[in-house]
């Protein structure tokens, strides 16, 4: 990481379902990527700029930036300073069991925009936080569902079902199909349209249209992810970037570094550290506000 940037990204045991990440960043800059769960950043110092599908939004502190997941972003440093954050990765399962707990919502939740001024929220997201550096379950459990609630109530509510699906997007879709089946040696896209019976242009703007990034972005996203999950299992990283088909274990790092925060080496120890303390990756001073 560049000097003064740090990140500590971990799990608290007792908070199953849900990733932290703790970070201050300045020349950082995340390439446009997905994720499985919910994103809750709260900003507690400079600014973060991100591509939200094709708007640039800016969160600074007292701000939160809500991510819904499978939506594609982006994130760098919105002033010269960078910016501090601390995040919250719930995952779906945990936000619809919320939402049909104390909203009566049932089905497929998200939220309407990406920053919501809420300086009392993101106090909560902090709390999370620091319930969890504490070991105090309860806590950590009861900010979790309240802040959760709370941005539910004031900027959630259930995803309109997609539109029935046309030859473009059905031309997409078997497209990530293939792609997911063939990550390692993918075909190219005029071969990819080929198959499909349509046009490399007309394919290219299909997929864009349908996953918010063309398809070697994508590609390179679901790479990412399989990686993490093979991480998770406990696959050395580089077995995991050979499988997942990145060339080298430092063909992994760059790509995994620049959608996560951390290198996969980095992940892998947190995920399956047994305690806080062991959770860390670091490369400036040792607090973060």
């Amino acid at each position: 990481m560049a000097s003064g940037e740090r990140a500590r990204y971990w799990q608290y045991a007792e908070l199953p379902g849900v990733d932290l990440l703790h970070a201050h960043y300045i020349r950082k800059a995340f390439a446009r990527h997905t994720h499985e769960t919910f994103v809750f950043a709260a900003i507690t110092e400079g600014v973060e700029a991100f591509h939200y599908r094709d708007d640039l939004v800016h969160a600074g502190p007292g701000q939160i930036a809500l991510v819904n997941p499978d939506t594609p972003h982006t994130g760098h440093a919105g002033v010269p300073e960078g910016w501090t954050y601390r995040t919250i990765y719930p995952d779906a399962e945990i936000v619809r069991s919320i939402a049909a707990d104390t909203l009566a919502l049932r089905g497929s939740v998200g939220f309407t925009s990406p920053v919501v001024d809420d300086p009392y929220a993101a106090r909560l997201v902090v709390g999370v936080h620091r319930a969890a550096e504490e070991g105090n379950a309860l806590a950590a459990d009861s900010l979790l569902r309240l802040v959760t609630a709370r941005m539910l109530r004031s900027n959630g509510g259930i995803v309109a079902p997609l539109p029935p699906r046309s030859a473009g997007a059905r031309n997409a879709a078997r497209a990530r199909a293939l792609l997911e089946d063939r990550m390692v040696e993918p075909p190219t896209l005029e071969r990819l349209a080929a198959d499909l019976g349509t046009s490399p242009f007309a394919l290219l703007r299909a997929f864009r249209d349908a996953y918010g990034m063309p398809p070697h972005t994508w590609l390179t996203d679901a790479r990412v992810r399989r990686a993490r999950q093979l991480l998770d299992a406990g696959t050395p990283p580089a077995e995991a970037a050979a499988v997942v088909g990145f060339t080298d274990q430092s063909h992994l790092n760059r790509h995994f570094t620049r959608s996560v925060g951390v290198p996969p080496g980095a992940y892998q120890r947190a995920r399956g550290s047994a305690g806080p303390a062991a959770r860390t990756y670091k490369t400036g001073p040792p607090e973060l506000p």
